[in-house]
Formats: C-alpha cells, structure tokens, sequence
C-alpha cells in the first residue's frame, strides 16, 4: 500500500472522529499532496503548532479583545503569518503544513493556525466562514466577541469591516447573522478542499490534484452524490478509460431514481469511455 493511499485511509478516520481534528485532516491533506514525506508532514505540523502555543501561556483573565491582541503580536507580528494576493495562485497556500513553514497561505489556512494555536492555549476561539473570506472569533459569538482577520495580520474587524468583506466576495450582498456562526470542523475541512479542487480546475496540467481533492471530500460525511460524477470525468480525462466507465456507471446506478436524466448522460459517457479502448 502506498504513502497515498494510507493517509487517505488515516483522514477517513479522522473526519469520522467526534469531535474531528482540524489540525489533523489539514496536516493530511498535505500527506496526500506531498506522498513522499510519509507522515513527517503530520508530525512536524502538530510539533509547530504545539511550539507556537507554547509561546502563550494560559491566562484566565484574557477578554476576547486581549486574546486577539495576544494571538496578533505572536502570530502576526512576531512569526510573521499573514497573506497576499499572489497566495491564491499556489497550491501550497492551502496546505498546512507549507504555511506552518512559509508563514502565508489562504485566508482559511492562516485561520486554522490560529485556531488551533490559540486552542493549544486555552482561548475561547472559533472560525467564522465569511463568503469569500475565512476570518477568527474569539468569545462567546451570541454574547462579547472580537473578529480578527488572519490574512491581515490579525486585524480587528468590526462590523462595517466585516460587511465590507461580504460585499466585496458576494458583489454587494449584506452580512447576515447566519454568516457569523461558528464554523463546524468538517465545513472548515471541506472549504479547504473546496478551495484546492477549484484551484485545480482551472489549470488543465493539474487534473491529478483535483483527483485527490475529490476523493478526500468523498470520504466526509454527507457528500453531495456529483462529486462521484466529477471524480470518473477526471479518471477519464487521465486516460484510465476502464476504471473511468465503470465509476460513471456506478454513478448512474446511484442517482437513477432521484435523477434519471443525469443517469442516462453518465451511462452515454461510459459507453465513450469504452469505445476509446479499442
């Protein structure tokens, strides 16, 4: 079995612990992505991230205003963890581990070592999944709480800051209280493979990184049924046309019912798929 395959057995297990380990899938991902490191990728995040908490000390006092400024000059000033716009071209952006290691990243990378740093050291924080813009609470969300902005450094946001942030990834939509709940482990997790399969698709010499985006968001739970769909379009465009015939009539056998239409296409391209063979 190789390095691949193990650590996408080793994040099956992890998305189904309860409750799942951010840090953890993320650190996988990066296994996945860089096969041949093994699990050095996994080890050497978790001793960083444990490194970096270290550098703050519990304190049962803080407020949320003081845990964002504490997390602001460790994480922001100190280490010097924070984004630009060139980030969102490499794929490297999305992977823990490389951000552990170059200090920039994606809005919701820089936000997971946040999270899990301030964790480590016992502060009341939790992501938020702003459209187009992962960001940091810390408090309690229905009562006092501070938004920071990890991308910027650990900015503080305020609400006209925040909606601004909404209207610009939604072309002027309004912030809701809806957008500011804390995100779940596995919709942070899922972003994050969102993020890279998109990234993927949009470069036609990387369709082998959009594969394993796909498979890993088929090992989460609750998985819309397209993505098995989209997972045998891509083993196809790699020229496994057997393997890809069968999953695209495996899908086909999943959604004949609720989608006969959609059936029917798959089992056409299944039927090209094979012709291809001769």
């Amino acid at each position: 079995m190789d390095d691949d395959s193990t650590a996408q057995q080793r994040f099956a297990e992890a998305a189904r612990t309860s409750p799942p380990d951010v840090a953890l899938l993320c650190l996988l991902v990066g296994e996945v992505a860089s096969p041949g490191r093994g699990e050095r990728t996994v080890v050497e995040g978790q001793i960083e991230l444990d490194r970096l908490a270290g550098r703050l000390p519990f304190d049962r006092g803080r407020t949320p205003a003081a845990w964002a400024s504490a997390l602001a000059r460790l994480l922001g000033e100190q280490e010097g963890f924070q984004g630009s716009h060139s980030d969102y071209q490499r794929l490297e952006s999305s992977l823990l581990g490389e951000v552990l290691h170059r200090r920039r990243g994606l809005p919701i990378l820089l936000s997971v070592v946040w999270l899990e740093v301030a964790r480590r050291a016992g502060a009341p924080v939790y992501g938020v999944a702003l459209p187009g813009h992962f960001v940091v609470g810390f408090g309690d969300p229905a009562g006092e709480h501070v938004l920071v902005d990890p991308f910027a450094g650990g900015r503080v946001l305020g609400r006209e800051d925040a909606e601004t942030l909404v209207a610009g990834a939604t072309g002027g939509g309004r912030l809701s209280p809806e957008m500011l709940r804390p995100a779940e482990p596995l919709e942070i997790v899922q972003r994050v493979l969102n993020n890279i399969r998109t990234w993927a698709a949009a470069r036609p010499e990387c369709t082998q990184v959009q594969l394993w985006a796909v498979e890993l968001l088929l090992l989460l739970p609750h998985r819309p049924a397209r993505l098995r769909y989209e997972r045998a379009r891509l083993i196809v465009d790699r020229g496994d046309f057997a393997d890809g015939a069968r999953e695209l009539e495996r899908f086909a056998v999943s959604v004949d019912r609720l989608d006969p239409e959609a059936a029917e296409a798959a089992r056409r391209e299944a039927l090209a798929a094979r012709a291809r063979l001769n």
